[in-house]
C-alpha cells in the first residue's frame, strides 16, 4: 500500500547529525507529509525523478551546519539524465558542464584568476563549508520547476532560518530574483549578503559577470577571522 511505502520511504532519510537535530522535526509536520506521498505516487505511476533518492540531501550531508561559511542558494535541480546530484549548479565529473556553471567559472576565472576545470563538479567547495542548496530538491526528468509549490521551499526556508538565526558571519551568494526574494529573511547585520543577476545565459552580462563575489566573499571571512575558501576546483582524472 502507498501509506506503507511512505512509512518505509521516511525510515530511509537520514541526515548529518547537526542538521538533523534542527530539521528532523520537519519531517513530521503535514507539508512534509504530503511532499513525500506527492514523490511516492509520482515514482509508483512511472515517472522519473533527479536526483536519486539517495543524493537528495546531499548539499546538507556534505556540508555540516557548523562548517557553513558560504551559502550559494538555487533554484531547481538539473532535469537531465545524470545531471543533478543533490548540489546546487553542480553536477557529476564527466557530465558536460551547464551553462550557468560555465559563467561561473568565468566569472572566478575573471575575478580571482583561477583556471577553470574540465568538469562540473562542486563537492570541493562543500567539502570546505559552501552549502550548495536548491530552494527545491527534487525535479521530473526532462520538466524544469515541475517540483515548485509541493512543499520544498518551506523545507528550504527552514533551513536558511536556521543558518541565520544559529550562526555569524556567514556568507549568502543570492543570484538572480528568485534566490533574492527567498533570501529576504536573512539579517544583513549578522552576515553578508552578496546579490546579482543570475549566471544564466540570458542574464550573466546585466551584472553577473564583475560581481566579484568570490573574491568579497573570502574578505569577509578573512575579516571574520575564518579561513577563505579555495575556490579552485581540482581537475579529476
Amino acid at each position: 500500500m502507498v501509506s506503507e511505502r511512505i512509512d518505509s520511504e521516511r525510515r530511509k532519510v537520514q541526515l548529518e547529525p547537526t542538521w538533523s537535530k534542527r530539521l528532523d522535526a520537519e519531517f513530521n509536520l503535514d507539508y512534509m507529509v504530503n511532499l513525500r506521498n506527492f514523490l511516492l505516487q509520482e515514482k509508483h505511476i512511472g515517472k522519473k525523478i533527479f536526483p536519486p533518492g539517495a543524493e537528495i540531501f546531499n548539499a546538507l550531508n556534505t556540508t555540516k551546519f557548523e562548517d557553513t561559511k558560504v551559502v550559494i542558494l538555487g533554484q531547481d535541480p538539473y532535469h537531465g539524465m545524470g545531471q543533478a546530484h543533490g548540489f546546487c549548479f553542480s553536477v557529476k565529473n564527466g557530465v558536460d558542464i551547464p551553462p550557468s556553471l560555465q559563467n561561473i567559472y568565468k566569472e572566478l576565472q575573471s575575478d580571482i584568476g583561477l583556471t577553470p576545470p574540465s568538469h562540473g563538479c562542486l563537492t570541493f567547495w562543500a567539502d570546505q563549508g559552501v552549502l550548495l542548496l536548491n530552494a527545491v530538491l527534487t525535479v521530473e526528468a526532462n520538466k524544469a520547476a515541475s517540483h515548485q509549490s509541493q512543499g520544498w521551499e518551506i523545507f528550504t526556508d527552514r533551513i536558511i532560518e536556521v543558518i541565520n538565526n544559529e550562526k555569524q558571519g556567514v556568507v549568502f551568494l543570492l543570484w538572480g530574483s528568485y534566490a533574492q526574494r527567498k533570501g529576504a529573511i536573512i539579517q544583513r547585520e549578522r552576515h553578508l549578503v552578496l546579490q546579482s543577476p543570475h549566471p544564466s545565459p540570458l542574464s550573466a552580462h546585466r551584472g553577473f559577470f564583475g560581481n566579484r563575489h568570490f573574491s568579497k566573499a573570502n574578505e569577509y571571512l578573512i575579516s571574520k577571522g575564518k579561513k577563505p575558501i579555495d575556490w579552485q576546483l581540482p581537475n579529476y582524472s
